[in-house]
């Protein structure tokens, strides 16, 4: 236990990093013990029901051992279409264990998780936090040979991505592919000029410049910037944060990772620029656990900020203070939610809290705060080098400026594209070399699918508002596939306060799978309709309130393929299969099934 103490100890038995915490001790320990879990309470002074839930909560937490290698490969959509099933079996038959358990030796688990954000190079996994990506048969023997040698995961690494993916202290094989820079996120930029000219400004005119520019929120709820930033400086409290939220989940989202290896400094100047808009001197960067790899990097990007005097003590030459802590999660969607982050980021379950109060008046620690995403923070940065003007010179009326979006799919060129706003759906397609275009996931698994008529739709928030995510698909595809796969991810997603996310979801999917499965009837399609627009309506937080997309979105698009399943001749169906029933039995027994005989 000495070492579970040196932990706590290395964190000065602070509360809210009761997550780093204990994801240290798992990485010393192989697990959270019983006696970890007494040791962490005790030191916190904490009760150990707290410590139980918070390891629960977290995908990334186990409380049961595991094996030297853990590998987590991602169960995503795109994952699918790259060829997952195949790495999968690879990685069970090379391992010698089934996924959720432990080989025979403790050498290899073998677990299934979301989303990674490597949707552009799939299939990808993490294996004791070192991401791989583009897997295949082969490589997966490869990478099992080398455990069965107790070699370093890093060692396994053979070759790296582009970029800072090269750097000494990240050395992935993470790749960026920038397919297309636009002027802002990658247009010219110098360290330190924006910090500088905002303390030449009072904090009124910051948020004044950021305000005429329209500056939306670019994590995909469009909120406007500067008037977050506005009512934040209002609230009457010694202490203000600015929070970035950098924990980028939404299923086909990757740009924040891009911004983060590529422009860390620019998203910090951002957090920098808001801080002092809003009077704050603590800021926190809530890092993802998939996005751990970058860590170092991270703290070698700010602490270099320090020495530039562009962070910390009497900032840019002058009387500002304001200093940036790194903060990770431990696998959680819903803490993409800014009330569910901050419930995070103090060490807690990330539960989403009520609203009002909101952030920006009782934020962390119960103090406004701002909320801001990785690309917002990055483009309030080049607001500030080139003014509103120039920034609402590009985009639409509405929607000012540029957008990143992460491509990936069918399509010859995916990857990162920065493209102003009012950009037609057909023109991206063209763009990225998509064929034979099938549907278009706008927004995530939380969005909406667009069919062939929809593709003459413009990116802009008051027509398609995205977060970034555009997911391609082609006539091979399956849509049902395709809805299953963003079902089961909401499913197992969800935090489970409210019933109608909890319960809601379950039973959507049960619906979903009777109609899919052909035993459905008309009934049970306006079932489907109604119960998703019901939990959307009902649900606590924005997980339960777009959980139903997948579902609503697609009767929209391909009404028509639902109703293709539908058997029209009676009104009721059971949903118990009897051909089905009988061919199971007839497995189990040893008998042989024979189809004539039954239907007879």
């Amino acid at each position: 236990m000495d070492s579970v103490k040196k932990i706590i100890s290395r964190y000065e038995k602070d509360r809210t990093r009761l997550i780093d915490i204990l994801k240290d001790i798992q990485a010393e320990e192989g697990q959270i013990s019983e006696q970890a879990i007494k040791a962490v309470a005790t030191s916190l002074k904490i009760s150990r029901a707290e410590v139980e839930g918070v390891i629960s909560f977290y995908h990334f937490l186990s409380d049961r051992p595991l094996g030297k290698y853990v590998i987590y490969l991602n169960n995503s959509i795109t994952s699918e279409m790259a060829g997952r099933e195949k790495v999968a079996r690879a990685l069970e038959k090379e391992a010698n264990c089934c996924f959720g358990e432990t080989s025979p030796d403790n050498l290899i688990t073998l677990l299934e998780t979301s989303c990674i954000g490597m949707n552009d190079q799939e299939p990808a996994a993490i294996i004791n936090g070192v991401i791989f990506t583009s897997l295949t048969e082969e490589k997966v023997k490869k990478i099992i040979a080398m455990m069965k040698e107790k070699r370093d995961v890093q060692s396994m690494v053979e070759e790296y991505g582009d970029g800072a993916n090269q750097h000494e202290l990240v050395r992935a094989m993470v790749k960026n592919n920038i397919r297309k820079k636009g002027p802002v996120i990658f247009g010219d930029y110098q360290a330190g000029e924006a910090v500088a000219k905002a303390l030449q400004m009072t904090p009124e005119a910051v948020i004044d410049e950021v305000k005429k520019a329209n500056l939306m929120g670019r994590g995909g709820a469009g909120f406007p910037t500067g008037l977050k930033w506005e009512l934040c400086r209002k609230e009457k409290n010694p202490n203000h944060y600015v929070v970035c939220n950098a924990d980028e989940g939404e299923p086909g989202t990757f740009k924040d990772r891009v911004l983060l290896t590529e422009r860390p400094e620019m998203v910090f100047e951002g957090m920098v620029i808001a801080a002092y808009a809003v009077g704050a001197r603590l800021g926190l960067l809530y890092l993802r656990h998939e996005y751990s790899y970058l860590r170092k990097y991270l703290d070698y990007i700010l602490d270099r900020m320090r020495q530039q005097g562009f962070l910390g003590k009497n900032i840019a030459g002058k009387n500002f203070d304001f200093d940036i802590e790194i903060k990770s999660g431990a696998g959680a969607y819903v803490c993409g939610e800014e009330s569910a982050l901050i419930e995070s980021a103090e060490g807690k379950r990330g539960e989403p809290r009520d609203r009002p109060p909101f952030p920006v008046q009782n934020g962390y620690l119960g103090c406004p705060t701002t909320v801001n995403n990785v690309e917002t923070l990055a483009t309030a940065t080049q607001i500030l080098n080139y003014g509103s003007a120039w920034f609402r010179s590009m985009g639409t009326q509405v929607s000012a400026g540029t957008k990143l979006l992460s491509i990936s799919g069918d399509c010859d060129c995916p990857g990162i594209y920065e493209v102003e706003w009012g950009l037609a759906l057909k023109e991206l397609l063209d763009l990225v070399g998509a064929k034979n275009t099938l549907a278009v996931q706008v927004g995530g698994a939380s969005g909406q699918c667009l069919a062939e008529s929809g593709f003459n739709r413009k990116l802009c928030y008051s027509d398609l508002a995205t977060g970034g995510s555009i997911i391609i698909f082609n006539r091979s595809r399956d849509i049902f596939s395709i809805v299953r796969n963003f079902l089961d991810f909401f499913i197992e997603e969800s935090c489970g306060w409210c019933a109608p996310c909890r319960a809601g979801n379950v039973l959507l999917k049960k619906k979903f799978e009777k109609i899919v499965s052909g035993l459905g009837t008309a009934q049970d399609l306006a079932e489907i309709e109604s119960w998703g627009k019901l939990i959307k309506s009902t649900s606590r937080c924005g997980l339960g309130q777009t959980s139903p997309n997948p579902v609503l979105t697609t009767l929209s698009s391909f009404r028509q393929l639902y109703e293709e399943k539908i058997k029209k001749e009676t009104d009721f169906i059971s949903e118990f299969d009897l051909r089905q029933a009988v061919r199971e039995a007839c497995e189990i027994t040893g008998r042989k099934f024979q189809e004539e005989r039954h239907d007879a």
